[in-house]
């Protein structure tokens, strides 16, 4: 299903979002479960396009539903991702065993295969094409929100969610820290007041006013 303005397309997979954006290259953002490369080739094509056409890969961070199917698309594109998810990515560093989240991370990872492409390791406030990233940790360390500001979208990954047409931050059951989750609400509101499209992870999109919706939610935390 297209989003304004007609550039950007959901991909509902197995439980969690998927975004194709026809922006100054195909950029996928996020990449569904380990069992989800077949949903996302024939979402893609239903738009016109094909996976060799993919040039990006935007990933929120590293989590089994969002980096999931890229060792089985046979992808040929930049994929970018910030630390010390990117090194989780890598296997050049372990989550922590210490945080509840870093020990589901770290079981889940028996499910993905090591990369054997490059992961691009992305700064807070990089531009990457048209897209600026911003940093809001606290469901990983490394989460990462992608804003398109002519396309007035953000792409929110899991730091927020939608259920029942409300937003919610992520819970603390998923996340490192439910404090920097808090923090991250705060600042990404700050950052994005005129954004009209939140594209979550989880839940439908916010498609309207979603900056507005976002400092509300931040607003009452």
């Amino acid at each position: 299903m297209g989003l304004p303005p007609n550039h950007v397309w959901r991909m509902r997979l197995r439980g969690v979002n998927a975004y194709l954006v026809d922006a100054d290259v195909l950029t996928l953002v996020d990449a569904g479960t380990p069992w989800d490369a077949d949903r996302i080739r024939t979402r893609i094509e239903d738009v016109g396009h094909d996976v060799a056409d993919i040039d990006r890969v935007l990933l929120t961070h590293y989590d089994l539903d969002h980096v999931g199917t890229l060792g089985k698309l046979d992808l040929d594109a930049d994929v970018y991702l910030a630390a010390p998810d990117a090194d989780y990515f890598r296997r050049t560093q372990s989550p922590p065993l210490t945080n509840h989240k870093g020990l589901f991370q770290r079981l889940t990872g028996l499910l993905l295969s090591e990369p054997t492409f490059p992961v691009h390791t992305v700064d807070d406030g990089q531009r990457i094409g048209p897209f600026v990233a911003h940093h809001t940790p606290g469901h990983t360390p490394g989460h990462t929100a992608y804003v398109h500001d002519e396309y007035d979208v953000a792409f929110v990954g899991d730091l927020v969610r939608t259920i029942d047409g409300e937003l919610h931050p992520s819970p603390w059951v998923l996340s490192y820290s439910l404090r920097d989750v808090k923090r991250s609400i705060r600042k990404l509101a700050d950052n994005v007041p005129e954004t009209e499209v939140l594209a979550v992870g989880h839940g439908n999109p916010v498609r309207a006013n979603g900056g507005i919706a976002l400092r509300q939610l931040a607003d009452r935390l």
